[in-house]
Protein backbone atom coordinates (compact mmCIF):
# COMPACT_ATOMS: atom_id res chain seq x y z
CA UNK A 1 0.00 0.00 0.00
CA UNK A 2 2.85 2.59 1.02
CA UNK A 3 4.03 2.13 -2.15
CA UNK A 4 0.38 2.31 -4.37
CA UNK A 5 0.68 5.58 -1.92
CA UNK A 6 4.03 6.95 -2.78
CA UNK A 7 3.18 6.53 -6.61
CA UNK A 8 -0.19 8.16 -6.52
CA UNK A 9 1.51 11.26 -4.57
CA UNK A 10 4.33 11.68 -7.43
CA UNK A 11 1.85 11.54 -9.95
CA UNK A 12 -0.31 13.98 -8.28
CA UNK A 13 3.16 16.35 -7.85
CA UNK A 14 3.38 16.20 -11.37
CA UNK A 15 -0.04 16.43 -11.95
CA UNK A 16 -0.09 19.57 -10.08
CA UNK A 17 3.10 20.82 -11.37
CA UNK A 18 2.27 20.07 -15.16
CA UNK A 19 -1.72 22.61 -14.05
CA UNK A 20 1.27 24.89 -12.12
CA UNK A 21 3.12 25.66 -15.33
CA UNK A 22 0.09 25.46 -17.88
CA UNK A 23 -1.64 27.96 -15.85
CA UNK A 24 1.47 30.61 -15.76
CA UNK A 25 1.91 30.52 -19.11
CA UNK A 26 -1.59 31.17 -19.52
CA UNK A 27 -1.20 34.09 -17.24
CA UNK A 28 1.88 35.35 -18.83
CA UNK A 29 1.50 34.26 -22.64
CA UNK A 30 1.74 37.76 -24.02
CA UNK A 31 4.99 38.24 -22.39
CA UNK A 32 6.70 35.86 -23.09
CA UNK A 33 5.71 35.25 -26.88
CA UNK A 34 6.70 39.15 -26.07
CA UNK A 35 10.43 38.65 -24.94
CA UNK A 36 10.45 35.93 -27.12
CA UNK A 37 10.01 38.02 -30.15
CA UNK A 38 12.86 40.60 -28.70
CA UNK A 39 15.24 38.40 -28.24
CA UNK A 40 15.10 37.02 -31.59
CA UNK A 41 15.39 40.56 -33.05
CA UNK A 42 18.51 41.09 -30.53
CA UNK A 43 19.55 38.14 -32.41
CA UNK A 44 18.97 39.62 -35.61
CA UNK A 45 20.56 43.19 -34.85
CA UNK A 46 23.94 41.21 -33.56
CA UNK A 47 24.52 39.29 -36.32
CA UNK A 48 23.65 42.10 -38.50
CA UNK A 49 26.44 44.13 -36.41
CA UNK A 50 28.68 41.38 -36.91
CA UNK A 51 27.90 41.13 -40.67
CA UNK A 52 28.47 44.75 -41.42
CA UNK A 53 31.27 45.26 -38.90
CA UNK A 54 33.17 42.01 -41.28
CA UNK A 55 32.37 43.94 -44.42
CA UNK A 56 33.82 47.51 -43.27
CA UNK A 57 36.94 45.81 -42.24
CA UNK A 58 36.48 44.08 -45.91
CA UNK A 59 36.77 47.52 -47.36
CA UNK A 60 39.65 49.08 -45.45
CA UNK A 61 41.90 46.54 -46.08
CA UNK A 62 40.97 46.78 -50.07
CA UNK A 63 41.84 50.39 -49.01
CA UNK A 64 44.52 49.83 -47.66
CA UNK A 65 45.99 47.66 -50.20
CA UNK A 66 45.20 49.77 -52.87
CA UNK A 67 46.52 53.00 -50.63
CA UNK A 68 50.19 50.93 -50.95
CA UNK A 69 49.94 49.75 -54.52
CA UNK A 70 49.71 53.44 -55.41
CA UNK A 71 52.47 54.52 -53.12
CA UNK A 72 54.68 51.60 -54.41
CA UNK A 73 54.26 52.86 -58.41
CA UNK A 74 54.21 56.58 -57.60
CA UNK A 75 57.68 56.71 -59.00
CA UNK A 76 57.20 55.60 -62.08
CA UNK A 77 53.41 56.52 -62.33
CA UNK A 78 52.53 60.00 -61.47
CA UNK A 79 49.22 60.04 -61.69
CA UNK A 80 48.46 57.92 -58.39
CA UNK A 81 48.98 61.21 -56.48
CA UNK A 82 45.83 62.10 -57.65
CA UNK A 83 44.50 59.04 -56.97
CA UNK A 84 45.66 59.37 -53.48
CA UNK A 85 44.90 62.92 -52.96
CA UNK A 86 41.43 61.49 -53.97
CA UNK A 87 41.49 58.60 -51.10
CA UNK A 88 43.35 61.19 -48.47
CA UNK A 89 39.81 62.12 -47.36
CA UNK A 90 37.70 58.88 -46.91
CA UNK A 91 37.46 57.11 -43.76
CA UNK A 92 39.88 56.14 -41.35
CA UNK A 93 42.48 55.01 -44.17
CA UNK A 94 42.51 58.41 -45.23
CA UNK A 95 45.43 59.44 -42.68
CA UNK A 96 47.85 56.57 -44.50
CA UNK A 97 46.77 58.11 -48.00
CA UNK A 98 48.11 61.64 -46.81
CA UNK A 99 50.93 60.08 -44.87
CA UNK A 100 52.24 58.78 -48.48
CA UNK A 101 51.72 61.36 -50.49
CA UNK A 102 53.53 63.17 -48.00
CA UNK A 103 56.98 61.26 -47.67
CA UNK A 104 56.62 60.87 -51.65
CA UNK A 105 56.85 64.78 -51.88
CA UNK A 106 59.51 64.69 -49.13
CA UNK A 107 61.33 62.44 -51.70
CA UNK A 108 61.13 64.91 -54.78
CA UNK A 109 61.91 67.60 -52.37
CA UNK A 110 58.44 69.31 -52.20
CA UNK A 111 57.98 70.76 -49.20
CA UNK A 112 55.13 72.84 -50.00
CA UNK A 113 53.01 69.58 -51.22
CA UNK A 114 54.02 67.35 -48.11
CA UNK A 115 53.02 70.35 -45.50
CA UNK A 116 49.61 70.57 -47.96
CA UNK A 117 49.09 66.27 -47.71
CA UNK A 118 49.47 66.31 -44.19
CA UNK A 119 47.59 69.63 -42.97
CA UNK A 120 44.43 67.62 -43.90
CA UNK A 121 45.19 65.08 -41.33
CA UNK A 122 43.03 65.24 -38.08
CA UNK A 123 44.66 64.25 -34.88
CA UNK A 124 42.90 60.84 -34.00
CA UNK A 125 45.00 60.13 -30.95
CA UNK A 126 48.72 58.89 -30.07
CA UNK A 127 49.09 56.12 -32.22
CA UNK A 128 51.59 54.95 -34.66
CA UNK A 129 50.61 57.10 -37.52
CA UNK A 130 50.00 60.22 -35.28
CA UNK A 131 53.96 60.13 -34.74
CA UNK A 132 54.95 59.31 -38.09
CA UNK A 133 52.88 62.65 -38.87
CA UNK A 134 54.73 64.51 -36.30
CA UNK A 135 58.06 63.34 -37.38
CA UNK A 136 57.19 63.97 -41.23
CA UNK A 137 56.22 67.45 -39.74
CA UNK A 138 59.50 67.95 -38.17
CA UNK A 139 61.46 66.94 -41.02
CA UNK A 140 59.48 69.49 -43.07
CA UNK A 141 60.43 71.76 -40.81
CA UNK A 142 64.37 70.88 -40.59
CA UNK A 143 63.84 71.14 -45.07
CA UNK A 144 63.00 75.04 -44.35
CA UNK A 145 65.40 76.01 -42.15
CA UNK A 146 63.18 75.98 -39.01
CA UNK A 147 65.37 74.32 -36.74
CA UNK A 148 63.85 75.77 -33.07
CA UNK A 149 60.18 74.56 -35.09
CA UNK A 150 61.83 71.03 -35.41
CA UNK A 151 63.23 70.51 -32.14
CA UNK A 152 60.40 71.31 -30.49
CA UNK A 153 58.11 68.69 -32.09
CA UNK A 154 61.32 65.88 -31.61
CA UNK A 155 61.67 67.00 -28.17
CA UNK A 156 58.05 66.48 -27.46
CA UNK A 157 57.97 62.97 -29.14
CA UNK A 158 60.95 61.95 -26.85
CA UNK A 159 59.18 63.39 -24.01
CA UNK A 160 55.76 61.17 -24.46
CA UNK A 161 58.17 58.07 -25.39
CA UNK A 162 55.88 56.39 -27.27
CA UNK A 163 55.83 52.40 -27.03
CA UNK A 164 55.04 51.25 -30.21
CA UNK A 165 57.33 53.99 -31.99
CA UNK A 166 61.30 53.81 -32.35
CA UNK A 167 62.93 56.96 -31.72
CA UNK A 168 65.93 56.52 -33.93
CA UNK A 169 65.02 58.54 -36.88
CA UNK A 170 63.71 60.65 -34.17
CA UNK A 171 67.25 61.52 -32.10
CA UNK A 172 68.79 61.75 -35.35
CA UNK A 173 66.50 64.52 -36.53
CA UNK A 174 67.14 66.35 -33.33
CA UNK A 175 70.76 65.75 -33.52
CA UNK A 176 70.84 66.88 -37.12
CA UNK A 177 69.33 70.11 -35.96
CA UNK A 178 71.24 70.33 -32.70
CA UNK A 179 74.64 70.17 -35.10
CA UNK A 180 73.21 72.81 -37.26
CA UNK A 181 72.30 75.24 -34.92
CA UNK A 182 76.41 74.92 -34.03
CA UNK A 183 75.46 73.12 -30.72
CA UNK A 184 78.12 70.33 -31.07
CA UNK A 185 78.84 68.51 -28.25
CA UNK A 186 74.91 68.13 -27.32
CA UNK A 187 74.44 66.84 -31.11
CA UNK A 188 77.60 64.50 -31.35
CA UNK A 189 76.37 63.03 -27.27
CA UNK A 190 73.31 62.17 -29.62
CA UNK A 191 74.62 60.48 -32.52
CA UNK A 192 76.56 58.19 -29.98
CA UNK A 193 73.75 57.95 -27.70
CA UNK A 194 72.22 56.04 -31.91
CA UNK A 195 75.41 54.26 -32.40
CA UNK A 196 74.95 52.54 -28.61
CA UNK A 197 71.21 52.05 -28.28
CA UNK A 198 70.56 51.71 -32.13
CA UNK A 199 73.57 49.64 -33.59
CA UNK A 200 71.73 47.60 -36.03
CA UNK A 201 69.32 50.30 -37.34
CA UNK A 202 70.11 52.54 -40.53
CA UNK A 203 69.95 55.55 -38.41
CA UNK A 204 72.35 54.06 -35.85
CA UNK A 205 74.67 53.46 -38.67
CA UNK A 206 74.51 56.84 -40.05
CA UNK A 207 74.63 58.17 -36.33
CA UNK A 208 78.51 56.15 -35.77
CA UNK A 209 79.61 57.86 -39.31
CA UNK A 210 78.54 61.41 -38.50
CA UNK A 211 80.33 60.73 -34.88
CA UNK A 212 83.32 59.51 -36.43
CA UNK A 213 83.50 62.73 -39.03
CA UNK A 214 83.16 65.31 -35.92
CA UNK A 215 85.29 63.70 -33.82
CA UNK A 216 87.55 63.47 -36.61
CA UNK A 217 87.39 67.48 -37.17
CA UNK A 218 90.32 69.88 -35.66
CA UNK A 219 89.49 70.95 -31.67
CA UNK A 220 86.95 67.74 -31.52
CA UNK A 221 88.16 67.11 -28.02
CA UNK A 222 85.72 69.64 -26.36
CA UNK A 223 83.02 68.09 -28.12
CA UNK A 224 83.19 64.88 -25.73
CA UNK A 225 81.57 66.68 -23.08
CA UNK A 226 77.81 67.19 -23.50
CA UNK A 227 76.23 69.68 -21.08
CA UNK A 228 72.88 68.11 -20.69
CA UNK A 229 74.85 64.57 -19.83
CA UNK A 230 73.46 62.67 -22.78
Amino acid sequence: MKGTERRHLKTDQLVHGMQGAVAFLRKWRSQIVLAGVLILALGAVFAGLRVIRAEQAKSRSRTVSEILALRADLPKVPENAAKLEALAGKGKSGRLASLSLATYWMEQGRTDKAEAALSSIKDTGRDFQYYQVKSLQAEIALAKGDLDGALAILAKIVEENPKDYLLDSVLFRQAEALELKGKEAEALALYKKLQTEYPQSYYGYEASLKAVRMEGKPGAAALNSSPNGL
